[in-house]
């Protein structure tokens, strides 16, 4: 492996020390390992100190594993203190993928087991136990199978929840390469996958795509996704050193303002499901994201020297949405307003409720307004191509279900509806404050993910609608239909843009640069 560093040469010293004092440890002590904590532990899952590396003791059985786990984290580190070290090498990422009281999963073929050192295989089951793991009648805060040859070892969970919370919410068996840790969360298990970000990106890209992506999307959505998921770690990893608190819930006695991002996660990096990126281990994987995988290794889209936090959502419906109308107040200039058109500096201004009014109740043209089936299918999986409606749609709802559905999803007896008023849109038209008014309560709710969760029993396809009510002579609406435009949060890449723009012939950079207005692409490692 070659290194070229232009500052300094401490990083190589480092790996030089810390390897010879591992060998030193491992050469005393022949049963290193058995029953002692590990050395080596990823930091930015819990309590960062440091950006991708820290020493704590937990349990090193498989010296090769581990320092497999070991190089790829001081590259990492190398690479993010600016050290231009040229490297294959990639950081390790631990995904969140199952939750529950019991978990069966399958080892294909051999796995070390961490608590004893024993090679594992076939059929396993894990349970939830006063507050620790239950594994072969043994109590354990936590466990860790390692496969013993990284590239034809996997292992299989059963019973995988997918699209959590949306209309398309369903069951599957998924296989999974890399590390099997399991832990315990909320009186549960939490099932995590250790995998490098490149083969981690393979999955994600093949869950999000179709097999049939052309290869300038499929670039194009390696870049995102890879940087994406960077950019949360080192976000994570700043609010650690913050001394105030992180908020993302805001409510008074007629207020709830509320954002959903993954620092909901606080014991791995990312969730497998959509409230992060749709991860389906090797379940769905095809060599065209192996190929764009390859041709954009490492490289990340960055704005004034950091790493862009990347988002994309399905529809954009026309106007991408402004990053701090979905989450934190804080502007990002590379997810600015833009028409998803060739001529994008031309539209009304959407904060408007007139101008959204209008906006919403006619089809623009835009990339992603397409019904073109050969394109949609590169961006839609099966089951997302159960939607069929996605850039305009309409829901009706009697008062009678609107009514039971919003006590449902908010707890709270709002009585018969007698309106939805629009407080505050943002650049795209959506909703980013919605005032209920009910017969028994009245309140305001954001930002768009609380308004979708509130007005569907999943999620509303976005919160760009507008409201007809349906009068009746007391005074309390029959019914109420939302019109409503975009699939998604609208923010940064719109997919199904994406998929057109890459069918009329851009290269994934120009894609890329449409979406994220001032972004570079810069290779990290």
């Amino acid at each position: 492996m070659q290194y070229h560093i232009k500052k300094n040469q401490n990083a190589l010293i480092m790996v030089f020390l810390l390897t010879h004092h591992i060998l030193l440890i491992r050469q005393k002590n022949k049963n290193f390992g058995k029953n002692e904590p590990s050395l080596f532990q990823k930091s930015y899952s819990t309590n960062r100190k440091t950006s991708f590396f820290s020493c704590k003791r937990r349990n090193i059985r498989n010296s090769t594993s581990k320092f497999y786990h070991l190089s790829l984290k001081i590259g990492y580190l190398c690479s993010s203190n600016s050290l231009q070290i040229s490297t294959m090498n990639e950081p390790i990422v631990n995904v969140g993928i199952l939750f529950e009281p019991s978990v069966s999963f399958i080892l294909h073929d051999n796995f070390s087991f961490s608590a004893t050192g024993d090679i594992l295989s076939d059929r396993q089951i894990a349970q939830y136990c006063d507050g620790k793991v239950l594994f072969n009648n043994q109590l354990y805060n936590e466990i860790v199978f390692t496969p013993q040859n990284r590239d034809s070892d996997y292992f299989e969970l059963e019973d995988v929840v997918i699209g959590i919370n949306f209309h398309w919410e369903r069951k599957e068996n998924q296989r999974f390469k890399g590390g099997l840790k399991l832990i315990v969360e909320n009186e549960k298990l939490t099932v995590i996958n250790q995998i490098g970000v490149e083969s981690y990106l393979t999955s994600v890209i093949s869950s999000e795509m179709s097999a049939t992506s052309s290869p300038e999307l499929l670039k194009a959505h390696a870049v995102i996704s890879r940087s994406w998921l960077l950019a949360q770690i080192e976000k994570t990893n700043n609010l650690s050193h913050q001394t105030t608190h992180y908020q993302s819930i805001f409510q008074t006695e007629d207020s709830l303002v509320k954002w959903y991002d993954r620092e909901d996660h606080t014991l791995f990096d990312v969730c497998a499901d959509d409230h992060c990126q749709r991860y389906q281990g090797i379940t769905r994987q095809n060599k065209a994201v192996e190929v764009a995988i390859a041709a954009t290794w490492g490289k990340l889209l960055e704005y004034d020297g950091k790493i862009c936090d990347a988002r994309f959502s399905k529809s954009c419906g026309g106007v991408t949405e402004k990053f701090e109308s979905c989450w934190e107040p804080i502007h990002h200039d590379y997810l600015t307003v833009l028409r998803d058109a060739k001529d994008s500096d031309i539209f009304d201004d959407l904060t408007v409720e007139a101008n959204a009014e209008k906006w919403i109740r006619t089809s623009p043209s835009a990339f992603c307004n397409t019904h073109d089936k050969h394109v949609l299918s590169q961006v839609l999986n099966d089951y997302d191509q159960e939607t069929t409606d996605f850039y305009r749609w309409q829901v009706v709802y009697p008062q009678e279900e609107l009514a039971e559905l919003i006590y449902k999803r908010t707890g709270i007896d709002f009585g018969d509806i007698i309106d939805l008023i629009p407080i505050e849109r943002g650049s795209s038209g959506r909703l980013i404050r919605l005032k209920i008014v009910g017969s028994n309560r009245t309140m305001t709710i954001g930002k768009e993910l609380e308004i979708r969760k509130t007005l569907s029993t999943s999620h509303l396809y976005s919160s760009a609608f507008i409201v007809d009510k349906e009068e009746s002579d007391n005074g309390i609406p029959l019914s109420f239909t939302l019109t409503g435009a975009g699939w998604g949060h609208g923010v940064g890449l719109c997919q199904i843009g994406a998929a057109v723009m890459s069918d009329k012939g851009y290269r994934f950079d120009k894609i890329l640069f449409h979406y994220f207005k001032g972004a570079q692409l810069v290779k990290r490692y």
